[in-house]
């Protein structure tokens, strides 16, 4: 059996072309979970600006809501 040697730039090249393929090929994947990340870092925002504030009753929210309509 022969055996294969690598040094590390070889190795570090390997890798980013394996990455890079995995990218183009899985671009759709990797746009999902970053507008899901960014949706979450908004409703992170929205939660912490909101214990910061007086409460609202359900009923408030919802007149506003149906009066955006």
């Amino acid at each position: 059996m022969s055996e294969t040697t690598l040094d590390t730039s070889e190795l570090k090249q390997l890798l980013k072309s394996a990455i890079s393929e995995v990218l183009q090929e899985q671009k759709e994947v990797f746009t999902d979970i970053i507008i899901e990340a960014m949706e979450d870092i908004g409703l992170v925002k929205a939660i912490e600006e909101g214990e910061n504030t007086e409460p609202v009753s359900r009923e408030a929210i919802f007149k506003i809501l149906s009066q955006q309509q």
